[in-house]
């Protein structure tokens, strides 16, 4: 008897292999994307943001299907990527010298947490990589998509004016810059 297609969510789910998870977690990092873009659509602060995200979000899905299918993250899209890394630290260089707490407006905390996804993604790309060979692109596409997320964040925080709040940890000693150790 053929199964019923309403029962299934996702045709590997049941596999025993890491790259399920990978799957899954990027998924997740995806619509986490769409969730920020309703904050965007009537930004005319955050238009930069929602047009890069635009074309962030089906990038994701292609860093999805990379490792099971077709390699579809190219040479092209790192660099674009890493593009819009540079601009958005033009803007935020200042601010990002120290640790920030992950919060602000309701786009750059959505950002937030699509930089948490874009590392939970990373790391469920390394457990799959004990497993089977992976491009290292992805790897270099999936950190570098994490830090533009914290950029992105701080931008719009910056564009509405919102003060980012600096997080000193208890745990790891402070290295002070040359200037503050004269």
């Amino acid at each position: 008897m053929k199964k019923d297609i309403r029962y299934s969510c996702y045709p590997f789910m049941r596999e025993k292999i890491s790259l399920v998870d990978y799957e899954i977690r990027t998924d997740s990092l995806t619509t986490r994307i769409g969730a920020v873009l309703p904050t965007l659509v009537e930004d005319d602060k955050g238009a930069i943001v929602l047009e890069d995200l635009q074309i962030i979000q089906p990038l994701a899905y292609h860093v999805n299907g990379s490792v099971r299918g077709k390699l579809a993250i190219t040479e092209d899209d790192l660099n674009w990527l890493s593009g819009r890394y540079d601009f958005y630290v033009s803007h935020v260089e200042e601010v990002i010298r120290q640790f920030l707490l992950p919060q602000g407006i309701e786009s750059a905390a959505r950002l937030h947490i699509c930089r948490s996804e874009a590392k939970k993604s990373y790391r469920a790309l390394h457990k799959v990589s004990e497993e089977r060979e992976v491009p290292e692109i992805l790897f270099d596409f999936l950190g570098l998509l994490a830090n533009v997320f914290f950029v992105m964040a701080v931008y719009m925080n910056k564009q509405h004016s919102y003060n980012e709040i600096p997080f000193i940890s208890k745990s790891y000693p402070v290295k002070k810059r040359k200037e503050e150790q004269r």
